[in-house]
């Protein structure tokens, strides 16, 4: 598949609205809090009894942050005190237990992501604790092949702690960055000069990790098209195997930390859409492949790998290559996919910890997925990851007719296919290179819930 973009303004300013990101569907705006335990459990034993059961996919959300970067959007806590981590563990372990009594022991740990806060905020001895309960109670991947992941703050690792994770197997992480401007970091709250961002990286590469991802966002207050220039020169000097280039989503009403930018510095709609067009073109001539969304990636990386093979998928934790494995979220606010149907952790510890102490998981809300369900998410899948869809195939597959169930949708497909969008036939739909930037939009299409939403929740600009 064409990895080429067209930059198109007046049509990216026409199709200006706000909507999912996808990394699931029903988005978690459908979660509710009539899921229980015991659907949970059914879920877990339905898939133990798959015919070939799913691999598992692990992900622990450690919650703590010793500094709050303005920007954030994340579920945190914000504490210069470091103990806090010990009680947090303490009913993690439990949690795992819990959930590892629901899978069968011969279900391989293919993916494994740790994800924040900051994961970095635990010791060296916190972490291989952490591993080490987890391998008593998970099969993990005694060999490399696996894809096992963590966040990093640069600011909180040395060589030390980097030697630490990656003997205990993480082999890809993931650096948040943001901006390398120093008016721009002390505009948001995160100092991190460019050496402690470069020592990590060099350290990483020497200790044998396989894989790494920097986040960088746009949008930012005081930035410009110079500075993120600047920044993006920077970013590609240190040559990460994949970039993440985020949009700011500026929303104080719904994250406080947000409510400390000063508004005024924030660039304009014009200048955050020529940061973009930028850092599309300075990106693709360094030669990261646009994977979608705000990922890019080297050529020879799995995730273009598997999006030219047709293979990529999307999660919550973004654009993945091991996509259909069984998700188990654990910890705060953790959010996991089970049996096709998903589920959330409290939002609180104090909420987390009392459903602990009541032998119960921590479960809060969730979702169970009907048949038209499932369709709608592959269709979404599809289209997020390989801007296209083979109409004919998944009419096979689904025993459907896509021309009759997707009646309406067609209608206002055919408006994005006017305005140079994407091509649809009977037999395929194809998203053009003008259209790639816009693949929410078109996605949010075959959004039944938020057809019915009227506005009423909140997401962030699609561009």
């Amino acid at each position: 598949m064409s990895q080429h973009i067209i930059f198109d303004a007046d049509l990216i300013r026409r199709y200006d609205q706000s909507g999912p990101r996808y990394t699931s569907y029903p988005t978690v705006a459908q979660f509710h809090e009539r899921i229980q335990e015991s659907d949970y459990r059914r879920w877990a034993k339905h898939s133990n009894e798959d015919l070939i059961p799913r691999a598992l996919s692990l992900y622990f959300h450690i919650p703590f942050c010793d500094t709050v970067c303005f920007y954030c959007a994340c579920n945190k806590v914000v504490t210069k005190n470091h103990d806090r981590a010990i009680q947090y563990l303490q009913y993690l372990y439990r949690e795992i237990a819990l959930q590892a009594s629901l899978f069968d022991r011969d279900r391989i740990v293919e993916q494994l992501h740790w994800g924040g806060g900051t994961p970095t905020f635990l010791d060296n001895a916190q972490i291989r604790e952490l591993m080490e309960v987890t391998r008593r109670h998970f099969t993990l991947r005694e060999d490399d092949l696996g894809e096992y992941s963590i966040e990093i703050d640069p600011r909180s690792v040395d060589r030390d702690k980097l030697a630490t994770l990656r003997e205990c197997g993480f082999n890809r992480i993931s650096l948040g960055v943001q901006d390398f401007n120093t008016d721009i970091q002390q505009a948001v709250n995160r100092i991190q000069g460019i050496d402690i961002t470069r020592s990590a990286v060099e350290t990483a590469r020497d200790l044998g990790f396989r894989s790494l991802n920097m986040d960088l966002m746009y949008g930012l207050p005081l930035q410009t098209v110079k500075t993120f220039t600047e920044t993006l020169q920077q970013a590609i000097a240190l040559e990460p195997d994949r970039l993440a280039v985020y949009n700011y989503a500026h929303l104080p009403q719904r994250f406080k930390p947000q409510r400390r930018i000063n508004e005024a510095d924030l660039p304009s709609p014009d200048e955050k859409l020529d940061i973009l067009q930028q850092t599309i073109q300075l990106l693709t001539e360094s030669g990261y492949v646009y994977i979608g969304m705000d990922h890019f990636a080297k050529p020879d990386d799995e995730l273009a790998v598997a999006q030219r093979q047709g293979t990529l998928q999307r999660n919550f934790q973004g654009y993945s290559t091991r996509g259909d494995c069984e998700i188990i979220g654990m910890g705060v606010s953790a959010i996991g996919r089970v049996c096709d149907n998903y589920c959330q952790n409290a939002r609180t510890l104090e909420t987390y910890y009392q459903l602990l102490d009541a032998g119960s998981l921590p479960l809060e809300r969730g979702i169970e997925l009907e048949p038209d369900d499932l369709l709608r998410r592959e269709i979404i899948n599809r289209l997020m990851c390989h801007f296209q869809l083979d109409i004919h195939a998944l009419e096979t597959q689904w025993r459907f007719n896509f021309s009759s169930h997707f009646k309406s949708e067609i209608a206002e497909l055919q408006k994005m296919q006017q305005d140079g969008l994407l091509n649809l036939d009977q037999d395929h739909l194809q998203i053009l290179p003008a259209g790639r930037l816009l693949v929410r939009n078109i996605c949010m299409i075959f959004d039944h819930y938020l057809r019915q939403n009227n506005g009423n929740t909140r997401f962030s600009k699609v561009i």
